[in-house]
């Protein structure tokens, strides 16, 4: 049975990315069979596993949604990318801007991402979906394809804000396209234990979800080797295995296989 996780946050910067790769190397490292998918056409995550130039890529998420859309058959392996530290990658890039611009004239076009992913899922325990930082079509679609979505929130005031907007997003897809939709959790990021901040603006989301959604036990902490980390192209487990960071997202797999 295959668990689809959608990463997403309209806002940008709050660690998606690298929550994503990480949760994905965490759990191919318990033994999962991993697939990540990249709906981000600025290819961060792509990049971020070493696979330079996502622009210069042939086959990428988009091409797959493209013969989707136009009703091609579709090879389930045609694309996939094999990473070093056990998971499977399908690469996106700027092509994805396009295709969302014409999703908005095709037929049950909330459902193009599902349709893929139900061609490819029997062979994985996770699929985990890195999201682009809006709430445009790709996401939608991203929602619609979920058994949930994971909400990675900076400690910081503005980040914590446009909470809001997202989770009714998530609750529209769910009353409207996809009953089985639900919230993973939220996972707080870049928390600077030295201060207060990060303790009082988890407070002011516990009290204003704490009842419906689950904070992640585990935060992961703010630090300059995981910053590191998307420009060399590695995991936080090959970078800096005995690190907080590596601990943190440790701990966040275990959460998740936990369920």
């Amino acid at each position: 049975m295959c668990k689809v996780i959608s990463i997403a946050n309209q806002k940008g910067g709050v660690g998606k990315t690298t929550t994503t790769g990480n949760l994905g190397i965490g759990l191919a490292k318990a033994g999962e069979k991993v697939l990540l998918i990249d709906a981000d056409a600025q290819g961060s995550l792509t990049a971020s596993l070493g696979y330079e130039n996502p622009d210069a890529m042939e086959y990428t998420l988009a091409t797959a949604l493209g013969k989707i859309i136009n009703e091609e058959d579709i090879d389930p392996q045609e694309g996939i990318l094999h990473h070093e530290e056990g998971v499977d990658l399908m690469p996106s890039n700027i092509e994805l801007s396009g295709l969302e611009v014409s999703l908005v004239n095709v037929m049950s076009r909330e459902l193009v991402l599902k349709e893929y992913l139900d061609k490819v899922k029997d062979q994985y325990g996770y699929i985990l979906i890195d999201c682009m930082p809006s709430l445009g079509m790709v996401t939608v679609n991203a929602f619609a394809a979920a058994d949930s979505v994971l909400i990675p929130v900076q400690a910081a005031y503005l980040p914590a804000k446009g909470l809001e907007q997202l989770i009714k997003t998530i609750q529209k897809v769910k009353r409207q396209i996809n009953p089985r939709l639900e919230i993973e959790g939220i996972l707080m990021t870049m928390v600077d234990g030295r201060t207060n901040y990060a303790k009082e603006i988890m407070q002011l989301l516990s009290e204003g979800y704490g009842d419906q959604i689950r904070f992640f036990k585990n935060n992961i902490p703010l630090s300059v080797r995981a910053a590191e980390i998307s420009a060399i192209g590695v995991s936080i487990y090959e970078h800096d295995p005995k690190g907080r960071v590596a601990e943190a997202y440790r701990s966040l797999t275990k959460e998740v296989l936990a369920g």
